[in-house]
């Protein structure tokens, strides 16, 4: 039962840059897409540098090749880079409070980023007999001595929300996050789970609820550390009882479609210091609000 749709789709899904894997293959045209590059710096929190507008600053390649672990992102206005470094220097932002500053293709190409040099970091050894691996291809799979590659991983996971197909909608707060902060149920695809068993699994496993008619609504990148976040909707009774029975929650409840109106209104998300209200809502970087946010506005039935 379709009763809404994203308002636009989420912040890190907007990026139109061509990723031009047709280049990865060929040494000799990566070292020629190095030359002259931007680069984007990242260190190992994912913090990256900023110009005084919140933008990219990005750095210039330097050299006639490529270092070994450098990331080959694509063209957007011209071929783009990214490496790991141990500090940023100058200004600098973090992703999760930082990203809504950015373009759509700078939002994207910093989340290919993080997500690959995070790959790259946790792929050292192979694990078909625990060799060491190195970067191949301009960074997008890692070989091992023996020549069997390693291809970037991404984790799948659901994101989901819960209402009750009219005015209420189902947010949880996870137990080390304050009071007011709320959001949508979440989880990992389990092997030989669809995305709507999921959503069905989850929504039980972390507040008691059983839920129906999940249906695909879009999906991020969300690169802390590789996810890919698969947006639902799905309808839950608010008279079902909550039981939060594996712990990831500490506390969870039906808000009102007003309250969850007025939390958007007054920009109460994450982070605010606003005392006037019970409800703070996730950034925009999250593609959370955008599920909130479009449930919220939707047309009433």
């Amino acid at each position: 039962m379709a009763t809404f749709e994203l308002i636009e789709p989420p912040m890190l899904a907007r990026a139109a840059f061509d990723r031009a894997d047709q280049i990865r293959k060929h040494p000799d045209r990566l070292a020629r897409a190095w030359v002259g590059a931007a680069v984007l710096h990242v260190d190992h929190q994912g913090r990256y540098p900023v110009d005084a507008d919140g933008a990219i600053a990005w750095q210039y390649a330097d050299g006639d090749q490529p270092p070994a672990h450098a990331v080959f992102l694509g063209d957007a206005d011209g071929y783009r880079w990214a490496v790991r470094v141990d500090h940023v220097a100058g200004d600098h932002a973090d992703p999760r409070t930082g990203a809504h500053r950015l373009s759509h293709d700078d939002a994207g190409l910093l989340a290919t980023a993080i997500g690959m040099l995070n790959w790259h970091r946790a792929a050292g050894h192979s694990p078909v007999d625990g060799s060491t691996t190195a970067p191949a291809q301009g960074g997008w799979l890692m070989r091992n001595d023996a020549g069997v590659d390693e291809f970037p991983r991404t984790d799948p996971a659901v994101i989901m929300v819960i209402h009750d197909g009219a005015d209420h909608v189902l947010l949880g707060r996870q137990t080390v996050w304050p009071d007011k902060w709320f959001s949508t149920l979440a989880g990992f695809v389990e092997p030989g789970e669809s995305l709507e068993q999921c959503v069905r699994r989850e929504a039980l496993e972390e507040a008691g609820i059983t839920v129906h008619d999940p249906r695909y609504l879009g999906s991020q990148p969300w690169p802390f550390p590789r996810s890919l976040m698969c947006g639902f909707e799905a309808v839950g009774d608010p008279a079902e009882p909550i039981e939060l029975r594996d712990g990831e929650l500490g506390d969870a409840r039906w808000f009102h479609r007003d309250d969850v109106l007025a939390a958007l209104d007054r920009n109460a998300d994450w982070g605010a210091d606003d005392p006037d209200t019970r409800l703070m809502v996730p950034g925009s970087i999250s593609i959370a609000r955008s599920l909130i946010e479009s449930w919220a506005h939707a047309p009433r039935a």
